[in-house]
């Protein structure tokens, strides 16, 4: 995904102690510039739970190379199909990774969450 993952399947995502959790695993040793934590809750073969706590963050809405890397994950490990929804507390994206050629495609809304301004002194 160009960016660290650790993802954990679990039986409840939604009751899962992610606050104490995620930043022992973000911060392990065997994550020596840390790493994103995806848990993820299997409902079936084609969909999916996913709450992440982001490098850095913390717990985040969504995150889609962490949605990409659940997928692929679930994949290898016999537990989804190649098509596969991700349900994040931000909404849903499709994500599907073909093995042949190492692909992964991700759709799904793209949502404004934040504007901003910032001044910047004259240089």
């Amino acid at each position: 995904m160009g960016n660290p993952h650790c993802v954990l399947f679990v039986d409840d995502v939604a009751h899962f102690p992610l606050e104490e959790i995620g930043p022992k695993i973000e911060t392990h040793p065997l994550f020596p510039e840390k790493t994103n934590v995806e848990f993820v809750e299997t409902v079936s073969d084609t969909h999916v739970k996913m709450r992440v706590w982001e490098r850095g963050s913390g717990e985040t809405q969504a995150c889609g190379t962490g949605a990409c890397a659940t997928v692929v994950a679930g994949i290898m490990n016999g537990k989804m199909k190649s098509k596969v929804t991700v349900s994040l507390l931000g909404g849903d994206l499709e994500i599907e990774w073909n093995p042949t050629d190492k692909h992964v495609y991700m759709t799904g809304e793209a949502v404004t969450v934040f504007e901003g301004k910032l001044k910047l002194p004259a240089i």
